[in-house]
């Protein structure tokens, strides 16, 4: 399902515009995006948990010369399902 697909389902079953389901969703993704760069986890109890983590620096090897090259440290994010979520996928 991607995106105007998810809008459009979300419309349907609630009865709202798609227009303003789209305004909802961006709404959400933009304090996703402030809260979890500023290091904040944001949990949705049951359903999903969302956090950003931190990568150590390391050496890799360029694939192509199999020369050692140093990988600077980063973040990433880390999606965790909740047990509702987790439940609904098993058929629990």
């Amino acid at each position: 399902m991607n995106r105007s697909e998810l809008v459009a389902a979300v419309a349907e079953k609630t009865g709202n515009s798609q227009v303003a389901v789209n305004g909802v969703l961006d709404a959400v993704f933009d304090v996703f995006v402030s809260q979890i760069s500023q290091g904040e986890k944001v949990s949705i109890p049951g359903w999903l948990a969302v956090e950003r983590t931190d990568r150590a620096a390391r050496t890799g090897r360029n694939p192509q010369t199999g020369e050692a090259i140093q990988i600077p440290a980063g973040h990433s994010v880390k999606l965790t399902a909740g047990s509702k979520l987790k439940a609904a996928v098993t058929g629990k």
